[in-house]
C-alpha cells in the first residue's frame, strides 16, 4: 500500500533521473566532439613542448637495435614454484571436463585456465575439448595440434591427467561415469571452484564445464597459480612434431636471408565489424560488414569518426607501413604477414606492398604441397603462431581484444624479451586524421614521437586492460641478484625450455 504522495514521488524520481540520462548522453556527445576539434591541436602543442623540453625522449628509433631483443633488465623467465607446491594427491575429487571453444589462440588460454582449475579443486583433468567446428570448420581437437604425451608428462607434478574418463563397473555392468554440465561465470572467482563447482563434483563425480573461454579470473593474488600457468602456456603446450618441422622450415627460409619480421595484420571482417569501422570502405563492403556485426555483436551505436579519434579502429596496411617507414625501416625489409582473408582485398594491400615489396606468409614461402595441405585451419593458425614467436620482430597491428596477438606478445616477453612493435592507436590517431586533411608537414617526426615512447618488449608492469596472457611479469621472471627476495630466482631454478 502506498503512501500518500508517493506515487507523485516515484513519478518526479523517475523524470529527474530521465533528465539526468539525457544531460549525461549530451556531456558525452560534447566531450567527443571536443575531442574531435581539439586532438589534433593538443597534440601538436604537445609534440612542440616535449620535442624541445623532453630528453629522455629521443625523435630517433635506432631500427639496428630492435633486430635484437629489448633489455631484460637482469630479468629471466621463471616459472618453477618458489614455494611449498606438493604434487597432487593419489586420491582426486573427480573428473573435470571442459570444452575449449573459439579460435586456436582462446583456446589456449582456455586449457591454461582449465589446468589450474583442476588444480585448485584437486580434480583429475579429462584432455580438453577443442570446439574446432564452431570457428575454423576444422575437427583437429587437442590431438590433432599438440604433443599429449609431453603435455601430460610435463604437469605430471601439477595435476593428473587422462585422455577421457575410465569406464567403472558397478552392479557386474561397465558404464562410463557421466558428467554434470555446468556454465561458469565469465571471469570467475577461485570460490565459485572451490564451492559451487566442487560440490557438483563431489556430488555427481565429474562436472563438464562448457563453455570455456575466459570462465577464471586472470588476476588473481596467488603467484604460484599464475606460475602454473605460464607452465602450461610456454613449456607444456607444444605443437606436434610435423606443426613445429614446417614452422621451422619457413623460419629457416626467411632467416637465411637476414633479419624478418611477422606482422598480425588484423585487417580483417570480424575485427573491422567488432570495432564498428565502416566507412572507409564501399556501400557494398558495410553493407557486409554491418550485417556481420549485427548477426555476432551486441547492438550498439558507433559512429566511425569517434572511433577513429580515440583509436578503436584497426589500423590499415598503408597505415603499418607509413608507421614502419617513419620509425626507419626501409623497402628491403621482409616481413612475414600472418593474417586470415583482409577484407577489402588488394586496393588495401597495394599501398603497403609499394613501400614494403618484400612480402610473404606460408604459403609463399613455400608453395609445396606439403605447406599448402597442412597450413588450413587450426594447424594453419598454429605455424603462423610459431613463425611470428621466432621472428625477430613481431608487430600486432590490433592488440585489443586480439587473442592471437596478445598470446603472442606474452610468449615473446618469457622467450627472452624479444623485440615487439606495438603501435599507439590513440596516440597515432590525430597525426593520421591530419595526415589525411592534407596536412602532412612534419608526418613522419610526429609518428617517431608517438613510437618512440612505446614498449618494445622490454619488462613493464601490467595494468588493466593487458591481460596476464599479455604480460606474466613479474610472477614470471626472476633475478638472481633481486633486492626483494619474492623476486630472486630460486637456488634450483632449472631452464624448463620453451620452445
Amino acid at each position: 500500500m502506498r503512501r500518500p504522495g508517493e506515487g507523485a514521488t516515484s513519478k518526479r524520481l523517475h523524470h529527474n533521473r530521465h533528465q539526468l540520462k539525457q544531460v549525461k548522453g549530451l556531456f558525452g556527445k560534447l566531450a567527443i566532439a571536443a575531442i574531435l576539434l581539439i586532438a589534433p591541436t593538443l597534440y601538436f602543442v604537445y609534440f612542440f613542448t616535449t620535442s624541445s623540453s623532453s630528453p629522455d625522449f629521443p625523435s630517433e628509433i635506432d631500427v639496428q637495435k630492435l633486430w635484437d631483443s629489448a633489455d631484460s633488465g637482469g630479468w629471466k623467465p621463471s616459472s618453477v614454484p618458489r614455494s611449498n607446491w606438493p604434487p597432487p594427491p593419489s586420491e582426486s575429487n573427480g573428473y573435470l571436463r571442459v570444452r575449449c571453444n573459439g579460435g586456436l589462440n582462446q583456446q589456449r588460454t582456455a586449457i591454461c585456465n582449465a589446468v589450474l582449475a583442476a588444480r585448485i579443486m584437486n580434480a583429475t583433468l579429462v584432455l580438453p575439448e577443442l570446439d574446432a567446428n564452431s570457428y575454423w570448420h576444422d575437427d583437429s581437437g587437442f590431438q590433432g595440434i599438440y604433443d599429449v604425451h609431453h603435455f601430460i608428462k610435463s604437469l605430471q607434478n601439477d595435476v593428473r591427467i587422462v585422455e577421457s574418463i575410465p569406464e567403472i563397473k558397478k552392479n557386474g555392468k561397465t558404464k562410463k561415469i557421466k558428467a554434470f554440465q555446468l556454465r561458469p561465470p565469465r571471469d570467475a572467482p577461485i570460490d565459485w571452484y572451490t564451492t559451487v563447482a566442487l560440490e557438483k563434483m563431489k556430488e555427481h563425480g565429474a562436472i563438464y564445464l562448457t563453455p570455456f573461454s575466459h570462465r577464471l579470473a586472470e588476476e588473481i593474488n596467488n603467484p604460484e597459480y599464475q606460475r602454473l600457468r605460464c607452465r602450461v602456456n610456454y613449456h607444456a603446450l607444444i605443437f606436434k612434431p610435423h606443426i613445429m618441422e614446417l614452422s621451422h622450415k619457413i623460419v629457416n627460409k626467411l632467416r637465411s636471408q637476414g633479419h624478418f619480421m611477422s606482422i598480425h595484420l588484423r585487417f580483417e571482417m570480424d575485427m573491422l565489424s567488432f570495432a564498428g569501422c565502416f566507412d572507409i570502405f564501399s556501400a557494398e563492403e558495410q553493407k557486409i560488414l554491418k550485417k556481420y556485426r549485427k548477426e555476432n555483436f551486441a547492438e550498439k551505436k558507433l559512429i566511425y569518426s569517434e572511433r577513429r579519434a580515440i583509436g578503436k579502429c584497426p589500423l590499415t596496411p598503408e597505415e603499418v607501413g607509413l608507421i614502419l617507414r617513419a620509425m626507419g625501416f626501409n623497402s628491403s625489409t621482409r616481413i612475414y604477414l600472418a593474417a586470415g582473408e583482409l577484407f577489402g582485398g588488394e586496393r588495401f594491400m597495394n599501398p603497403f606492398r609499394s613501400i614494403f615489396p618484400l612480402l610473404e606468409n606460408h604459403s609463399s614461402v613455400d608453395p609445396s604441397s606439403e605447406l599448402q595441405d597442412n597450413t588450413q585451419g587450426l594447424i594453419g593458425s598454429a605455424v603462423d603462431y610459431m613463425v611470428c614467436l621466432l621472428s625477430d620482430i613481431f608487430m600486432p597491428t590490433y592488440d585489443g581484444p586480439s587473442n592471437f596477438a596478445n598470446n603472442l606478445l606474452g610468449h615473446r616477453l618469457y622467450s627472452g624479451f624479444r623485440t615487439a612493435i606495438r603501435p599507439d592507436r590513440k596516440g597515432l590517431a590525430p597525426v593520421f586524421i591530419d595526415r589525411e586533411n592534407g596536412r602532412v608537414d612534419g608526418f613522419e617526426e610526429s609518428v617517431r614521437r608517438v613510437m618512440v615512447k612505446t614498449s618494445f618488449g622490454g619488462p613493464h608492469k601490467r595494468v588493466s586492460p593487458e591481460s596476464f596472457y599479455t604480460n606474466s611479469w613479474p610472477e614470471c621472471f626472476c633475478q638472481k641478484m633481486a633486492v626483494n627476495t619474492r623476486d630472486r630466482c630460486p637456488s634450483d631454478d632449472v631452464d624448463l625450455g620453451s620452445r
